[in-house]
């Protein structure tokens, strides 16, 4: 096993050069070098550890001796033999990060953190939507990326996992979905979760979908259990010629691809972007689209504090800031709506001021409670004047939105979220091309 080690000048050297002997006999560790990461407590200028030793070029930063070394050499594991003062807990998080993404195990006395294992079964040109938690708009954006590249003439299929997905994939063909009619309820009704993303993407996008599920989340991204390696290979014999897959939550698709977006709300604490091992993600992924980059959700300055931190772990990675603004997949011109959204309240009116100047139609209240089915019904009786129900399918859209509208005999017309930026399309198209073109 080849292995960089990470020393640091607080242990006397004896004892790193005892200690590496004794992982190597006990690990198969073969040293390939030693990233030193500062302090000067217990060595000379002149100290031999037996093997090349990687110095970073910025003293004050550790990390940089690692990110030296993983440039230098190739290595199967990362062994920490380092310690407090010189790194403490975010610095071996962003260690780890790197490592990771370098493909190599990180090993320390009471941890070991091994990279997803990205399965190379896509026989097509593929790109995946990854993020960074959620409710950040990544099924959203996985949507848009589908519809762009079918307008495109790519021809793309999505593969969609979800934590309500179906126990074996499923295809769903968007294009012949009947979209408002009774589609999603007779899903229902066999049992599914009917607005599980799958649903969502093959009923707004217009795409054939295969829907998989997976439940828990590793630390880098890593589904627990899923049958997504199932639905790639049901959408390898798709009549497609690119496929999307679309991760779910901060769960990465367990998939190589040629591209990847990266999708993160600015309403988030940056750490939880760029610090723990959302490092990772940002190290994995080609573009970071920041939704909800307008007030109240980010304040001034949040955007900008972001993409310095990204940029600063990874410069040239670029950074697209967007909005998301509601788009109904039917006509509601005329109508007066129930506008009901997973959206923060705080935006609610503006989105629904949204609905009418561009859509034509009369949104006589909202709500944001479709992830909570009492306070949903509660809002839904106050709104009993609607002629019809706009509505996103997520959470409660179908079991309590649908089911009503169809008790009352009111339409229910779903909605999707668009995202909107400055360059949006050029870059995801980039991105396609380049993904088919090294296929």
């Amino acid at each position: 096993m080849r292995t960089l080690f990470l020393i640091d000048g607080e242990h006397y050297p004896p004892v790193v050069i005892e200690a590496m002997r004794s992982v190597g006999e006990s690990r198969g560790a073969e040293a390939v070098a030693a990233a030193f990461l500062g302090g000067t407590e217990k060595i000379g200028s002149e100290t031999d550890y037996g093997m090349p030793l990687v110095r970073g070029d910025d003293p004050e930063d550790p990390v940089s001796a690692v990110r030296t070394a993983l440039s230098l050499y190739e290595v199967e594991a990362v062994v920490d033999l380092s310690d407090e003062p010189v790194i403490g807990y975010r610095e071996r998080m962003r260690i780890a990060s790197f490592v990771l993404r370098a493909g190599a195990r990180y090993i320390g006395a009471d941890f070991e953190l091994r990279p997803p294992d990205l399965r190379e079964i896509s026989t097509k040109p593929a790109l995946a939507v990854a993020g960074t938690g959620k409710r950040v708009g990544k099924t959203a954006v996985a949507g848009y990326v589908a519809r762009l590249l079918d307008a495109e003439g790519f021809a793309p299929g999505v593969v969609s996992m979800g934590r309500g997905g179906p126990p074996e994939p499923e295809i769903v063909e968007g294009g012949k979905m009947e979209v408002g009619g009774s589609f999603l309820l007779e899903a229902l009704e066999r049992g599914a979760h009917a607005a599980s993303d799958y649903y969502e993407t093959a009923a707004l996008s217009r795409v054939v979908t295969v829907g998989c599920r997976r439940c828990g989340g590793g630390l880098a991204g890593e589904p627990f259990v899923s049958n997504v390696l199932e639905g790639a290979k049901l959408a390898n014999a798709l009549d497609t010629r690119m496929t999307i897959f679309d991760g779910s939550g901060a769960v990465v698709p367990p998939v190589e691809v040629g591209r990847r977006v990266l999708v993160a709300g600015a309403h988030q604490d940056p750490e939880y972007i760029t610090g723990y091992l959302g490092a990772y993600r940002v190290l994995l992924c080609d573009v970071l689209l920041l939704t909800m980059s307008e007030e109240p959700m980010a304040g001034p300055g949040r955007v900008e504090e972001i993409t310095r931190a990204v940029q600063e772990l990874k410069p040239e990675m670029e950074v697209i800031s967007t909005v998301f603004r509601p788009r109904p997949v039917g006509d509601v011109r005329g109508l007066r709506v129930a506008y009901v959204s997973t959206a923060p309240e705080s935006v609610l009116e503006r989105l629904g001021s949204y609905l009418e100047a561009e859509y034509g139609c009369e949104v006589v209240g909202v709500s944001g409670s479709l992830s909570d089915r009492r306070r949903l019904e509660e809002d839904l009786d106050r709104l009993a004047a609607a002629d019809a129900y706009l509505t996103e399918i997520k959470a409660a859209a179908i079991d309590v939105v649908a089911r009503r509208g169809e008790r009352e005999g009111k339409p229910v017309i779903y909605c999707d979220n668009e995202p909107v930026g400055e360059g949006l399309d050029t870059t995801l198209l980039g991105l396609a091309r380049a993904s088919a073109s090294e296929f």
